[in-house]
This record gives structure tokens, C-alpha cells and sequence, in this order.
């Protein structure tokens, strides 16, 4: 609300755009047991992305690429989404669970206290994300580990004036979907044809990015090129415009920490003491603290 004085002139619900004002373009690396990936955002981004840690995309037609996957590995003090738009990924881990997701499909592990886990890409394509979600540093060694499948019948579709919303967690226009139990987060998966342009609600106040999976889009009047993780200013919407060819885009939006960052490999958290007692755990044995399922 914006008043002015004398004659108190109060505007409510003011409109204010979203504009891009940081860009982080991926690139190529090679990870887990030979996985061909595209690394966005990582250990250089914390602060400017925080809440989110990492970001990694797959897109490959060549199953060599990917099918190694990645083998038994730790994690500690994140969450971790995983996103397929083409394909499928299959999860095992050290609760018992074994799930495969497919097209349109997403997985959410709370690492929490700790976890291990294994996932193995397939299929004729990959083409996905793998986002880390930092936890807060109060939940980092009391929330349990924990497994949850984000399947097609709990994603809600939204028609746009040109493409479509896919709701993967959160909030978008007073529709709610399965959400996370430490840090909200607004996951929409978008799907845009040939000169679309359409107005996405964006949570205000909240730290938020859009990342271009397939296509260039014109994002609040810049320009972001595919394979691009688009950082916002706050707002609480963004225009998104295509030229002549379709687009799919991802927009990620949570609650900013601004808490401390200790991060080495598979494993976050808040010092160097707590992260050299995650390392210590791990070698002796004592890494697994709950087996509560959620």
C-alpha cells in the first residue's frame, strides 16, 4: 500500500513487475558415474540464489550420456527436487524406497539429518532438473529423512493465453499442491507455443529465478537464452514472451534464509565444524541418524 499525505491517497495492491537482474548460463560436466549434465547454479551462487543451492540440467538423446546414473551417495542439510520432462528416473534409497518417475513428473527427497540415495536416468531422452533446496539451519539435523513422489494426478494444469501451467508444488492462484514441510517453495513447470506472452503471478518478497529448459523467452522484457537460470527483482509478476518457436520454462520461488552456507560435495550445512562432523559421521559409521518415513 502506498499512501501519500494530506489527502491520503492509498493504493492497494499495487502491480509491480518482476525484472531479470542476474543471469547465470550452464555448462557442460560430466557427474556421478558419467552422467553428461549441464551444471546452472552452484557453490558461486548461494547468496544471489538462496535459498537454492544447485542446479543441474539433463538433456541428451544419446542413453550413453545418462543410464550410468548416479550410484549410493550421501546427502545432509538439503532437499533435493528432481524434475523429468522427458524421460523417466528411478530412485532407491537407504528408507526402502524404490519409485520410477516419468514424463511431467518430479521427486522430492528431504535429506535432512542424512540420507542416502541412488537415481538412475532413462529412457529415449532425458530432459529435466535436479534442484537443491537448502534447509534451515534449525531443521537441518532434527528433520528425518524422507521420500516423496510428485506423480501426474497431483499436478494441476492451468490454461494460459498461449501455453499451459503445470502446478508441480505450492501455490498459483489460490490452488494449492503438495507442498514440503521446512521452506514453501512455488515450483511451476510452463509450457509456451510461438508468440505467446503471458502474465505469471510470482509470491512478493520471496527469492525467485526462472530457468529457460528448452527455448529463448523474452523474460519481463530481457531476453534469456536457453539453458539459462534468470534471477528476478521482487514483484509479484513477470511477463514471459516467445517469438517463433515453443518454449518450456521452470520458475522456482521460496523464502530467502540468509543464514550462513557450509557446503563440500553432497552434503550442506551452516560452519565448517558442523560440516566436518557430517564427514566424520559418514567415516564412522554413524551418518544415518532417523529411518522415519514421512
Amino acid at each position: 500500500m502506498i499512501c501519500i499525505n494530506h489527502d491520503t491517497i492509498c493504493i492497494r495492491g499495487e502491480s509491480m513487475m518482476r525484472k531479470v537482474v542476474h543471469q547465470t548460463k550452464g555448462h557442460k560436466e560430466i557427474d556421478g558415474a558419467g552422467v553428461h549434465l549441464v551444471r546452472v547454479l552452484g557453490n558461486q551462487t548461494t547468496d544471489i540464489h538462496d535459498p537454492f543451492l544447485m542446479l543441474d540440467a539433463f538433456d541428451s538423446r544419446n542413453p550413453s550420456d545418462y543410464t550410468a546414473g548416479f550410484p549410493m551417495h550421501p546427502h545432509r542439510g538439503i532437499e533435493t527436487v528432481s524434475f523429468i520432462s522427458k524421460g523417466e528416473m528411478l530412485h532407491r534409497d537407504h528408507l526402502g524406497t524404490e519409485a520410477v518417475i516419468y514424463d511431467g513428473e518430479a521427486q522430492w527427497l528431504t535429506a535432512g539429518s542424512g540420507a542416502e540415495h541412488e537415481e538412475f536416468p532413462g529412457g529415449e531422452r532425458i530432459l529435466g532438473t535436479q534442484m537443491w533446496l537448502n534447509l534451515p539451519a534449525k531443521d537441518k539435523m532434527t528433520a528425518p529423512p524422507a521420500y516423496h513422489s510428485i506423480d501426474k494426478d497431483e499436478i494441476k494444469e492451468f490454461p494460459l493465453d498461449g501455453g499451459i501451467l503445470r502446478l508441480v508444488t505450492g501455490e498459483y492462484n489460490n490452488e494449492k499442491a503438495w507442498q514440503g514441510k521446512y521452506l514453501p517453495l512455488d515450483f511451476y513447470d510452463i509450457h509456451l507455443e510461438p508468440n505467446a506472452k503471458v502474465e505469471i503471478p510470482v509470491q512478493e518478497g520471496w527469492s525467485a529465478f526462472v530457468f529457460t529448459l528448452v527455448g529463448d523467452v523474452e523474460i519481463s522484457e530481457t531476453l534469456v537464452e536457453e539453458k539459462t537460470a534468470a534471477k528476478l527483482s521482487d514483484g509479484n509478476h513477470i511477463i514471459l514472451e516467445t517469438k517463433d518457436k515453443t518454449a518450456e520454462v521452470l520458475l522456482y520461488s521460496s523464502k530467502r534464509l540468509d543464514e550462513p552456507v557450509a557446503w563440500a560435495g553432497p552434503i550442506v550445512m551452516n560452519t565448517i565444524e558442523e560440516l566436518n562432523q557430517a564427514f566424520d559421521d559418514l567415516q564412522e559409521g554413524r551418518f544415518i541418524k532417523e529411518q522415519t518415513e514421512y
